[in-house]
């Protein structure tokens, strides 16, 4: 019986652990500030995107890994 409460309340601990997932609607409003951003200087991104496609000899797909000789 002991045992039997024991793993109720794991499960229900471990459960309730899953019950606060997701950015709620009043929330957005932070993660869309300028400061947020994943790129925020956009003189640096277009910087890191023309070395990362001189490298490739492509463009697009940056967020793959991959090499190349980086010659131009």
């Amino acid at each position: 019986m002991r045992t039997d409460l024991k793993l109720l309340l794991i499960l229900v601990g471990l459960l309730s652990g899953c019950a606060n997932l997701g950015v709620k609607p009043w929330e957005r409003g932070q993660f869309a500030r300028e400061d947020m951003q994943l790129e925020a200087d956009e003189m640096d991104m277009a910087i890191e995107d023309h070395i990362y496609f001189s490298k490739e000899g492509a463009s697009g797909g940056r967020t793959l890994a991959g090499g190349g000789c980086g010659c131009n």
